[in-house]
Parts: structure tokens; sequence; C-alpha cells
């Protein structure tokens, strides 16, 4: 597989994003389905600001998708290769290892 320069760095950061276990937990929550920010909260034991501070962060990096309903914003994971690539590396955890 071909990668240029610009996408390796741009792959490199989102990677650096999920390395910080309050975004992947963040994103993981908003994996199946749209959650609210207070959901996010609840599911998290983050707090709303840290929350939403991460929130951004995943935002810019095109991890999450946002969606207003009136005074409530709903977050989902941006596309189905997020959440793919997420249930992907969670089964691959939770595989038991082959000791040889």
């Amino acid at each position: 597989m071909q990668i240029r320069n610009d996408q390796l760095i741009e792959l490199s950061e989102v990677f650096k994003l999920l390395g910080d276990p309050t975004r992947l937990a963040i994103l993981i929550a908003c994996m199946e389905t749209e959650k609210t920010v207070g959901e996010i909260v609840k599911l998290t034991n983050a707090s709303q600001s840290l929350v939403s501070h991460h929130l951004r962060l995943l935002r810019g990096a095109r991890l999450v998708k946002p969606r207003r309903d009136g005074r409530h914003m709903f977050y989902q994971a941006h596309d189905e290769h997020i959440a793919c690539t997420l249930r992907d590396m969670i089964d691959h955890v939770n595989e038991e290892e082959d000791i040889v």
C-alpha cells in the first residue's frame, strides 16, 4: 500500500489523538449510536469541560461528527471506517494470545 508523506503525518496525528484514554473512551462511546455531551460525560466519568475539549479535537481530526437538535448537540463516529477500525482493534485486544 502506498501512502504519501502528508497522509502519513495526518495518520500519525490521528493515532496520537487516540493515544489518550479519555479521547478513546469518548470515541468508543460514540461508535454505535450518537450521544449527547451529557451522555458522554456519564459514560466516561470525565467532566463536561474535558469532554467538550476532547470532542473539539476529535471533530478537528474528523473522528466524530456533530448534529444539532434544538439546544442539544449529538456526536457520533464520523463514519463506518472509524467505527469498523475501533471494533477491529477492540476485538484484537480481546483475543487470547496464542502461546507457541
